[in-house]
């Protein structure tokens, strides 16, 4: 008897292994999944394949930063960036990159995808549809938390949160930011790239097309440069060449579908009301003008939103 329940035993022990490998096999992630990149989240930016809308758009190809192994210009795209200038004296732009690159990083900063990586951001703008709206804690609950120009956190931490990871700027809206922030510039113009060098050397430039400031405190060690060709991309296929270039809000957005998992926007569009003014001041501010496609990046925002590529939250809805 003893012998008939050793083997009995035996018998249900190999055929609870042969069960839990068989399992195994079916359950675990094949290998070329990984190599998609596909990551840890529930639903990733780029697994939702949905919407021929969103992928006839969407380009990972497409590098968001400038870098010293990719800064030579194609000559469309640098025909493209020159209509940018605002000024008719341009300096030699390999000069200034290869300068801008002694100064600062050169190669790209966030290439840490993985299979296991589930990044959620957060892009803030600085819509007055904020106030009141206690996203705080929600915002300084994502990884990366990208805001926009000049936007303030200090006594406005119940509505906007006070994480800051990314700032995007450029030399006409320029602030200070923390030691532990990345300051990404969005260049329009060659100028903007030397005032960037300026603020942190000589602090000689004083004025582009109007009165900037000559330094600014940041870490040099966490400054991105926004690539030509992806200001150019995100304008002529996102915004179909609508306004005379992209907003600083718009391309943070685009920015961050390329470099997260999961992307929730806060503070885009009109108050409740239907006013368009910051969440810091009153001032109204105009809706469309001569620079910018507003009522087109909005839309494209709430489609974005209705084709589940990111949440977008409007403090009144």
């Amino acid at each position: 008897m003893k012998v008939l329940m050793y083997y009995r035993g035996s018998y249900m022990t190999a055929v609870t292994c042969v069960i839990i490998i068989c399992m195994l096999l079916v359950f675990q992630t094949p290998i070329d999944e990984f190599s998609e990149g596909r990551c840890a989240c529930k639903d990733c930016v780029r697994e939702q394949t949905h919407s021929a809308w969103f992928n006839e758009l969407y380009d990972l190809s497409i590098q968001p930063l400038l870098t010293r192994e990719n800064y030579v210009l194609s000559g469309d795209i640098y025909k493209y960036w020159k209509g940018l200038q605002k000024n008719k004296k341009e300096s030699n732009y390999t000069v200034v990159v290869e300068k801008m690159f002694s100064l600062f990083p050169d190669k790209t900063q966030y290439l840490d995808a993985s299979p296991k990586r589930c990044r959620t951001c957060a892009v803030v703008g600085n819509s007055g549809n904020l106030k009141g709206s206690r996203y705080g804690h929600l915002i300084d609950l994502h990884d990366f938390v990208i805001r926009i120009n000049m936007g303030p956190t200090k006594s406005y931490e119940k509505d906007v949160g006070s994480k800051t990871t990314h700032r995007f700027i450029y030399p006409e809206s320029a602030v200070d930011v923390e030691n532990s922030t990345y300051l990404v510039l969005s260049p329009f113009k060659i100028l903007d790239m030397e005032w960037l060098i300026s603020a942190f050397t000589t602090k000689n430039i004083t004025r582009t097309y109007k009165k900037v400031r000559p330094s600014i405190n940041a870490n040099r060690h966490k400054v991105m440069i926004l690539h030509p060709a992806f200001i150019k991309y995100v304008h002529e296929i996102w915004l179909l060449k609508r306004g005379k270039y992209p907003s600083t809000g718009f391309l943070a957005i685009i920015f961050a579908l390329h470099i997260c998992d999961q992307v929730n926007v806060f503070g885009f569009g009109a108050t409740s009301d239907g006013n368009w003014h910051h969440y810091f001041d009153e001032t109204l501010t105009p809706f469309e003008n001569d620079s910018h496609a507003g009522d087109f990046e909005n839309k494209t925002i709430i489609r974005l939103q209705q084709e589940n590529k990111i949440l977008l939250y409007r403090g009144w809805t």
